[in-house]
């Protein structure tokens, strides 16, 4: 089998494990900046075969020019969304804070005047 029959190119900023909804940059992401093995990354996505994970892994081995240049996109890509959401953020996003300190206060014992 060819390396390159292990995933579905969906676009040239888009490059899916075949059989899931799962990207290489999941993948390469944990075994790049995380340092996890191919086997703690595929018991991680049970989706995942560890042959899968190997293949990934190899296909980046084997291009990582072009491998590394898709992953520097996808995580200036991330960056660029996380501003914009921190520019325009949802109403859930607003209401999250409050949400969050009452969830605290509810967990705080209650004070006794002795």
């Amino acid at each position: 089998m060819r390396l390159e029959e292990y995933f579905d190119l969906l676009s040239s900023d888009d490059i899916r494990i075949k059989g899931t909804r799962v990207g290489i940059e999941t993948v390469l992401y944990d075994f790049i900046h995380r340092g996890n093995s191919p086997e703690a990354i595929a018991d991680r996505y049970p989706s995942l075969t560890r042959e899968q994970v190997y293949a990934t892994v190899t296909y980046y081995l084997h291009n990582q020019g072009e491998v590394g240049a898709y992953l520097t996109r996808w995580l200036e890509r991330g960056q660029e969304m996380r501003a914009e959401q921190a520019r325009n953020p949802t109403p859930t996003m607003l209401r999250l804070p409050r949400l969050r300190q009452d969830r605290a206060a509810e967990r705080e014992p209650a004070h006794r005047s002795l």
